[in-house]
This record gives structure tokens, sequence and C-alpha cells, in this order.
């Protein structure tokens, strides 16, 4: 049998309709009922039944499509191991991701990866915001998904991936908590609690201002090492904070108040990956991300 032949017999079986069958090889319908015609017309027996409704397998079928398919399968992933181990996509990849809200599409895109290069692993951990670099620049991580802004002379930051829109984090008894919305220049009421660790200047000052848009000054208040760490001290009343909107699906606690942002720019989500680290290996994942995503290139936002 020519593999055309196989690829068109088991697709069919699979699907159990020209038409998508058709559609799922790129060939004319006319051109997958001739070979499967052929196909019967050599085996000198039906393959399968059909009505004006629909196609079955015959028993001959069924087994013929027992006996091909591992077989089949087989043939192809040693195909995909060859191609990738050519293209030099083996070995291990690993993936840091910074919030839950992202790893929903790291994990799609390491399973689709590890289906497409199935010689090249791919290991997922979480990024702490207190030490967003540290395992890129130490070689622990090939690539992260984490917040921007990004702008490190050893780092490559992009593309953006996706946006969310920000929130005010505040108790369940400030004022605050009872509104639809919230504006930037609330963040004056503070004080702020932010992050601490081996945090970017520019980084805390996007994310974590000293000063409102109007030049109001905003009061610190107690910083954290660890997500947990804030909702807690926001929680005791020890002050408020930011996040994404999204924050609020994943983190709801009785004594705290997600409240949307509605004058912030969104939270940028991005790609970084090491200077010296551009390996064929990440930039099959990159461009997977952004497939998955449906990202080509999206504008920078202004901060605060």
């Amino acid at each position: 049998m020519e593999r055309h032949e196989i690829e068109a017999f088991l697709t069919l079986a699979e699907e159990l309709h020209f038409r998508r069958t058709s559609e799922k090889l790129g060939l004319a319908q006319g051109r997958v009922s001739q070979t499967i015609r052929k196909l019967e017309q050599r085996i000198g027996a039906q393959l399968f039944e059909r009505t004006s409704r629909s196609v079955s397998l015959t028993p001959i079928g069924r087994r013929l499509r027992d006996d091909l398919a591992p077989a089949f399968r087989q043939i192809r992933e040693a195909e995909a191991r060859a191609i990738a181990s050519g293209k030099g996509i083996s070995g291990s990849l690993h993936v840091g991701f910074s919030t839950p809200w992202v790893d929903t599409l790291v994990i799609r895109a390491a399973d689709l990866f590890q289906d497409r290069h199935p010689d090249c692993t791919v290991q997922i951990r979480e990024v702490q915001l207190s030490d967003p670099f540290g395992a890129l620049r130490e070689g622990e991580l090939d690539l992260q998904l984490t917040e921007f802004p990004v702008a490190e002379p050893d780092l490559v930051a992009g593309p953006v991936i996706f946006s969310e829109p920000r929130a005010l984090i505040v108790p369940a008894g400030n004022a605050l908590a009872r509104r639809p919305s919230a504006s930037v220049e609330e963040l004056a009421s503070g004080p702020l609690i932010s992050v601490s660790g081996d945090v970017p200047r520019y980084w805390l000052d996007h994310h974590y201002p000293d000063r409102t848009p109007q030049g109001r000054p905003i009061p610190r208040g107690p910083r954290f090492r660890y997500w947990q760490e804030a909702l807690a001290l926001v929680e005791a009343g020890r002050g408020i904070t930011v996040a994404a909107v999204r924050a609020g699906t994943y983190y709801s606690r009785p004594g705290i108040v997600f409240v949307p942002l509605r004058d912030a720019p969104p939270i940028e989500y991005g790609l970084i990956r090491r200077r010296t680290g551009d390996t064929r290996r990440v930039q099959t994942f990159i461009s997977l991300v952004c497939e998955l995503a449906g990202v080509f290139e999206k504008p920078r936002l202004n901060a605060f």
C-alpha cells in the first residue's frame, strides 16, 4: 500500500465522512473516493459501507484499521523524531510562568510542542515576582511568560502575548470596596503594598508607582515576597495593592475585594529569554505560543 492510500483510509476510518476527510487531507473529495475504491479493488473486499446519510467500516475495514493504525503511528512518530533531531529540536526545554492565568496557555503550548517534537521534553515551573529574572539568568529556565516591562541588556523581551485590566485590591471594609470601579488617583489613599526582592526599579515604578498621574504622592505600605503575603496584608487592613482583575477569580478571600481600575493601562504579559539562549527550541516554542494566542505584534502601552 502507498502512503497516500494508508492516510486516506485511516483518516476516513476516523472521520467516517468523505467531506471532512478531504478537508483534513487537503484533497478533493473525488480524489479520496477514487483512492478508497482502488484500494478496495486491490484488496478484493469492501472496506466501507456507504449510504446517502452515513459511512461505516465493514468488518474487513475494521480489521485493516486495527492492523494499520499502530504501525502507521509508529512510522509518523519516527519521522517526526528524525525531523526534530535534524532541526535541533530535542533534549529539554524549561519554561516559566509568573501567574496562574498564564499557565493554561503555557501548558497548552507545552503539550502541543511535545506532540510535534517527541524528542524534546518541556518542564514548567512558577516564577516568583520577587526574583523575576533569576532562574532565567542562572540557566534554570530557557524562556518565561511574565509581566512586562522588561528592559534588561542580557534579556530579549517580546512579543507581548496578552494583556489584562488592572484592579485595586482593598480590605472588605474599605469605602472603595463598595464601588463598581476606582481611579488610579485613589492609590493616593494608600498605603500601597508592593513587592520586595531583586526587582528592577523601572518595573516597580510601572506597577507600584510613587505618585499618581496627577502627581499626588502614594504612601508606601509593607512589602511582600510571595503573593499570598500581599493578600494577607490587605485582608489585615495594612494597605491596598494592585493586580490583574482576573486575579480575583484565583485568589478570592472573604476579607478582600477586587475593584477594577477604570483609568489604568492593562498589565501586559510577554515572553522573555536570554540574549544568548535563542535556540531553535526556544524560537519554535515562542512561535507556538504566539500561534495559540493569535499574536502578531501589539503596541506597547504607557505606564501609570
